[in-house]
């Protein structure tokens, strides 16, 4: 089993690691505090300041292309979705969500590269500021735990 080899520990040294970073603008005051979050948590972890690149982009939507470009300039070991979709009283808020899952789920596949989905899909703003710390903690941990699994195994 691949743990026995490598504990967890050692997976989350983010030293080496370049990460980019996507983060929508909508809904900014919980894109900014998931921001904040990871990259305190990225920077507790290793990951060096000037190796973390940060974009935002209008909406989740947008995350996706942005994601996309980031993947395709090969410099990093991780990408990171952050977003805020809070259901309205149309069908949009579906749409929304499910596309910008679907599509970052396909960049991390296509182009092998982990990408951590902090975009987040609550029912209110209480929700989502509820869970703006701690999932913006997560996906740094997700990118840099998966950054240096899939360094293991290739």
């Amino acid at each position: 089993m691949f743990g026995a080899e490598k504990g967890t520990a050692d997976r989350l040294d983010g030293k080496k690691l370049h990460i980019g970073i996507v983060q929508a603008r909508f809904n900014e005051s919980v894109t900014n505090a998931l921001a904040t979050a990871c990259r305190a948590a990225l920077l507790d972890l290793g990951v060096q300041e000037k190796h973390i690149t940060h974009v935002l982009v209008p909406g989740a939507l947008e995350v996706p292309v942005a994601l996309q470009a980031l993947a395709e300039r090969d410099e990093f070991d991780a990408l990171i979705a952050l977003g805020c979709i809070i259901r309205g009283e149309t069908y949009h808020f579906e749409l929304v969500a499910n596309e910008s899952g679907a599509a970052v789920s396909r960049i991390a596949l296509d182009y092998q590269v982990p990408v951590a989905n902090a975009i987040l899909t609550t029912e209110n703003l209480d929700q989502a500021v509820a869970r703006q710390t701690e999932k913006g903690r997560d996906a740094a941990y997700v990118a840099v735990e998966m950054a240096n699994l899939l360094d293991a195994l290739s």
